[in-house]
């Protein structure tokens, strides 16, 4: 009976991204056991809407299969793949309390020490999957470098757009704009303090823009916002779009700046005294907010996510980050 109960304990479940919106629970086994391994039971993970509707439709460039591969991620792109990056978990048998790992979604897991993050206790799961994306708000923020009293848009609602706003939002004395077309996204800017507008249309112009809208619309009004000598943030990723850049009219008489901003390397300014698991602390303790809960959509079982989740990714109206929540 024993030998039964460590095998069944060993056993996993994964979502796996088998086709173009595709997605099937898989059976695994964990990893033998080990001294230096750690067995979580997960109680959470978080969809990121953009990055996994790319996954999910196939849609990743075949150049950046290497550099868009998770931790742990199985599998091939375009398919079949287990992906995804933001899990919370509890060590097995209720010792300490919630950790969160870069991991796909999966029921149960063995990870090193190393790779897993304490999560304070006053900081619920469901908050902590959003881990991952305050990383990379994080990171953009350190890369444009927002000063007080001035000027912010942000263009593009998703989950990184709102956390990059939030966070550009306590900088004393910046009034921030969150920019799109979505009017849903009026109460999260809201929320968080910042003005809402549908369209970057009378928005005068701006000393600091960050693009998040991955369209090639919201990069040329990103450009047009900008005041002379500003900088334009690009956050978004692409994928397989090669959008048309225009360099014409005033980028150059303005003396504009496009910065590419990428979560992969800490950011200059911070990189000498900041690690990447550091920067990922500081990322969680950021999330230390009730407001941030707004940006969650309705918990998704995780037995439902091969039904749920096809319509959610083409559901532009629903809410910039989901929740899988596991038995």
């Amino acid at each position: 009976m024993r030998k039964m109960a460590e095998r069944s304990r060993r056993q996993a479940k994964a979502l796996w991204y088998t086709g173009p919106q595709t997605i099937e629970i898989v059976e695994e086994v964990l990893p033998q056991q080990s001294l230096n391994l750690v067995e979580l039971k997960t109680i959470a993970s978080g969809i990121s809407r953009g990055t996994e509707a790319l996954v999910s439709n196939g849609l990743i460039p075949q150049s950046q299969f290497a550099q868009m591969r998770a931790p742990h991620q199985a599998g091939d792109f375009p398919f079949p793949v287990k992906y995804g990056y933001a899990l919370v978990a509890q060590r097995q048998g209720g010792k300490g309390g919630h950790v969160f790992a870069l991991h796909p979604h999966q029921d149960f897991v063995a990870l090193a020490e190393d790779e897993i993050t304490d999560i304070p206790e006053s900081i619920p799961p469901t908050r902590a999957v959003l881990a991952a994306n305050m990383e990379t708000a994080l990171n953009a923020v350190w890369d444009g470098a927002p000063l007080a009293a001035t000027s912010i848009a942000v263009i593009g609602a998703g989950s990184v757009g709102c956390l990059i706003a939030y966070l550009c939002s306590q900088v004393a004395g910046t009034t921030v704009t969150l920019v799109d077309p979505l009017t849903s996204r009026r109460h999260i800017a809201e929320t968080f303090g910042c003005s809402y507008s549908a369209s970057t249309k009378g928005l005068g112009e701006q000393d600091l823009v960050f693009h998040c809208s991955a369209t090639q619309a919201g990069l040329a009004d990103a450009l047009s916002l900008c005041r002379f000598e500003g900088t334009v943030m690009e956050c978004s990723w692409f994928g397989a779009k090669a959008p048309s850049v225009p360099l014409g009219e005033t980028f150059h008489s303005k003396r504009l700046r496009l910065v590419s901003s990428q979560v992969g390397a800490v950011a200059p300014a911070m990189r000498a005294s900041t690690t990447h698991r550091q920067r990922l602390q500081k990322a969680i303790a950021l999330l230390d907010d009730p407001r941030l809960d707004v940006l969650l959509g309705p918990p998704i079982p995780f037995m439902e996510a091969p039904q749920k989740l096809p319509s959610i990714f083409k559901d532009v109206q629903s809410s910039p980050f989901q929740c899988l929540v596991y038995p």
